[in-house]
């Protein structure tokens, strides 16, 4: 078995029990959450007279199911549905399927999380390799300070600050939802130009907001390279500098990729507080109202999407990181 093989075997091992686990404690630990709204409206029901058996049937048809069972049956039932993707009925949309309810959310969050991801990544490791060449200069210093500064502001304040400067005193881009409702959803440049402006200001949040941690990764990833034996060898022998940090960029970058996969895992987590400012529908969105609705289906169900999106991630993180090092390939360690 090569090593690339083995490396995949024992990633899907761990992945799968890291997914039985989460789902495990998830259960148990949402559902004893005090609040449950189908109890609520229940005892509601016996305290406005109705008798047990027409409070339950109410509340069933109320909410378009009913849990049935002790605590322990609802989750052997749980467990068995996951092989089948059946992660039970969303209290939120009552009588809607919990997957249904996330894959209709994970399509507006995907993209404009993606996006930002990549801009800010593709923006931050080039104003990092600068920031390391320069880092001596005042560019350098202007482009580590603006770095750390948007590194160390918290994404919802980022979101307040854009859309109080975007949509209030400049009102150039909209906020709230996905398109406008005078555009038939379609392939069509008026839908498709709305849905690019109601994104924009997400988009453009969670790049922002990323930039700084990936501008000082590559700074820091760049000055380490520059002092390697390679980098004092080539400079010995009058290689072009231009020449030296060509490989020194391609040596600094190769630790991001695993950090990236990663990042790239958190997509199905959403960004929660960029969604909520902006009345943005996705996965972040849907997060919230699960909690304040105490969907506990809907809950469990987003958690598992994050814990499974987080172990795909990893897995390819490595099996890529095997591919673009040699070193890896060969069994090698690496410092």
């Amino acid at each position: 078995m090569t090593v690339i093989a083995r490396r995949l075997a024992g990633h899907l091992a761990r992945g799968l029990v890291m997914v039985f686990v989460v789902a495990t404690i998830s259960f148990f630990i949402i559902r004893n959450i005090p609040g449950d709204p189908m109890a609520a409206k229940y005892q509601k029901l016996i305290e406005g007279g109705m008798s047990p058996e027409a409070a339950e049937t109410a509340t069933a048809v109320i909410y378009g199911f009913l849990p049935k069972g002790s605590m322990w049956q609802q989750y052997v039932d749980y467990i068995g549905g996951l092989f089948t993707l059946d992660l039970g009925q969303s209290v939120t949309n009552p009588g809607a399927p919990v997957t249904g309810v996330l894959m209709e959310a994970a399509k507006w969050t995907v993209l404009p999380v993606l996006a930002g991801t990549l801009l800010s990544f593709l923006v931050g490791v080039i104003m990092g390799v600068y920031a390391a060449i320069k880092r001596t200069g005042k560019l350098g210093d202007a482009l580590a300070i603006s770095g750390s500064l948007l590194h160390g502001v918290p994404q919802y304040v980022l979101a307040l600050l854009m859309g109080a400067i975007f949509t209030t005193l400049i009102p150039i881009l909209p906020v709230g939802g996905t398109a406008d409702i005078l555009f038939e959803p379609g392939f069509n440049a008026g839908y498709i130009g709305s849905l690019v402006e109601h994104a924009t200001l997400p988009v453009v949040t969670y790049a922002l907001a990323s930039y700084g941690g990936w501008i000082l990764a590559m700074k820091s990833s760049v000055v380490t390279v520059l002092g390697d034996d390679f980098i004092l060898a080539a400079e010995l022998r009058g290689m072009k500098r231009s020449i030296i940090f060509r490989y020194v960029a391609r040596n600094a970058i190769l630790p991001l990729f695993t950090i990236l996969a990663l990042s790239l895992g958190l997509l199905f987590g959403g960004a929660i507080f960029i969604e909520k400012i902006f009345n943005y529908p996705g996965l972040g969105m849907a997060l919230i109202e699960s909690v304040t609705n105490r969907d506990y289906a809907l809950m469990g169900g987003a958690f598992l999407l994050i814990t499974v999106s987080i172990v795909i991630a990893n897995i390819v993180a490595d099996l890529f990181y095997s591919v673009i090092d040699p070193r890896v390939r060969s069994g090698e360690e690496v410092s």
